[in-house]
């Protein structure tokens, strides 16, 4: 149970470890924040190691400028490795980290989800 309830009926405190589980969960919304991070990490879970133009592809409707930014973000947080190649025009890989990989457990239940939402409001 994570409320405990006082005998004031203005205040309800919260379990110490339910409160550390919403701060958790603040955390990685606030690192998944936004409408493209999770759609970048899900097509490098599901694709592996992709070049910038190879995901920009894939992510329907990302511009390029917002593609880097995200992609920077995502890089500065460690979740993905950014590798330039020695290639004529260089070329750049970006690939999920061991930690950006721990994502697997949210990304497939949001696609199971999804999909059962999915079939619920088109029936």
């Amino acid at each position: 149970m994570c409320f405990i309830r006082s005998m004031k009926k203005e205040k309800t405190e919260i379990a110490q470890h339910c409160h550390e589980h919403i701060r958790g969960i603040r955390d990685t919304m606030s690192l998944l924040d936004g409408k493209w991070k999770t759609l970048i990490i899900s097509h490098l879970y599901f694709m592996g190691k992709m070049r910038f133009m190879d995901l920009k592809r894939q992510v329907e409707g990302i511009a390029s400028k917002t593609l880097s930014k995200e992609l920077k973000d995502l890089e500065m947080n460690r979740l993905i490795t950014r590798t330039q190649n020695n290639t004529m025009p260089v070329s750049v890989d970006y690939e999920l980290t061991d930690f950006g990989k721990s994502l697997h457990e949210i990304i497939d239940a949001m696609g199971t989800w999804g999909i059962r939402y999915r079939a619920q409001i088109l029936t």
